[in-house]
């Protein structure tokens, strides 16, 4: 079976603390002056070595999003919003770039079904030596009709879903400083739809970077409890309602396009 297989520390992540749902537990992003491994700053951003490295023979990194232990992506202002993502952005190449790995995950986990263990807004990196990227996604399932183009970036609903149901992908053609503009808007607004617009039972959502030989591409999709049918026989489905979606969100947020 050809996968990516690899072991994770049980004795670290016991140690790992919670607080999405134990939200009476201290936050460690909120106390700065016990952060340790810092590497660089952004304004309130910080991107520093995590202190729980549980994927064996992997470096995981923590990007804290801003000092606000309470807001997401939907608060951000639009200048918060882009600075995020043009210094995600940058620290992601520089580990791409690095020569020390295979290849680098960059993704965002918030709320309970999403994987996640910290409420404070922050994103994950995670650079792997010793893994085959040509099974880290497929061209396919970042296709789809789209919703909107701006700048060279299209904002699409993926046909052929990773596991199933909703999948949003943001394609850049290239890099520009307009493009890292749009594609910072184009993830704040779906995360807004998802979070507040999409249905009343969202409360979790996944944010994930992809690279490929030089282009990138970025999946959202909300988080509820995986399909059965996926887990137990590896079958995705792809929603009947594609049209009725790509209409609300193109009426809630490009109607003045």
């Amino acid at each position: 079976m050809d996968i990516n297989l690899m072991g994770f520390d049980m004795s670290i992540g016991r140690q790992k603390p919670e607080t999405i749902r134990h939200q009476e537990n201290a936050c460690p992003f909120c106390d700065r002056s016990q952060l340790t491994d810092i590497l660089a700053t952004e304004g309130d951003m910080i991107f520093l070595r995590n202190k729980y490295n549980v994927i064996e023979g992997a470096d995981q990194f923590v990007l804290i999003e801003g000092s606000a232990c309470h807001s997401d992506i939907p608060d951000y202002t639009k200048e918060h919003m882009h600075a995020l993502i043009r210094f995600g952005l940058s620290m992601w190449q520089d580990l791409l770039t690095s020569g020390r790995y295979e290849a680098v995950l960059f993704f965002k986990n918030y709320g309970p079904f999403s994987g996640g263990t910290i409420r404070h807004p922050h994103m994950q990196l995670i650079g792997l030596p010793h893994v085959k990227r040509e099974l880290l996604c497929q061209p396919e399932e970042f296709e789809g009709p789209a919703i909107a183009r701006r700048h060279g970036v299209t904002l699409n609903v993926s046909t052929v879903p990773r596991i199933g149901f909703w999948e949003f992908n943001i394609v850049p053609e290239s890099l520009t400083d307009e493009a890292i503009a749009t594609l910072a808007d184009f993830i704040q607004l779906t995360v807004d739809y998802l979070m507040h617009r999409f249905a009343a039972q969202t409360r979790s959502y996944n944010i994930f970077f992809y690279e490929n030989d030089g282009r990138i591409a970025v999946k959202i999709l909300p988080r509820f409890a995986t399909p059965p049918i996926y887990v137990g026989y590896g079958i995705h489905f792809r929603p009947s309602s594609l049209t009725s979606v790509i209409d609300e969100m193109q009426k809630l947020y490009f109607a003045k396009e």
